[in-house]
């Protein structure tokens, strides 16, 4: 449960970075410094999360394809919106700094149901 609320702050902070940083300007972020580091911390918060629910790695590190074979398994709804997730907060956030509103608002929801579905998962077994 630990891991459900530190997941939760990554996502606060992510959100703080760009809302205090990023200066949001006609539906874009400005600075793709912050927009970078926000995309990076929300989706560390998803893994953090999933790492307490999945376990660990029998050999190596893990990869998103680890992630999506367990999550695929499991429920097929959470795996779209990690699919989704992954796409907007690592790919084009992180690594591209996309910088929509719209497209980061997206991003967030989905860590969100992603992060809400484990603790619901946790607290029930």
């Amino acid at each position: 449960m630990d891991s459900i609320l530190e997941a939760k702050r990554y996502l606060a902070n992510a959100k703080d970075i760009l809302r205090e940083k990023a200066l949001k300007d006609d539906g874009y972020y400005q600075d793709a410094k912050y927009v970078k580091m926000a995309g990076h911390t929300a989706y560390t918060g998803i893994l953090l999360a999933l790492d307490d629910l999945l376990g660990k790695k029998s050999k190596g590190r893990k990869d998103v394809d680890w992630y999506k074979s367990h999550l695929s398994k499991m429920d097929k709804k959470v795996l779209n919106a990690f699919n989704n997730a992954y796409q907007v907060l690592h790919l084009d956030m992180a690594y591209d700094g996309a910088n929509g509103a719209d497209l980061i608002s997206t991003g967030f929801s989905e860590a969100e149901k992603i992060i809400s579905w484990i603790e619901a998962r946790t607290a029930a077994a």
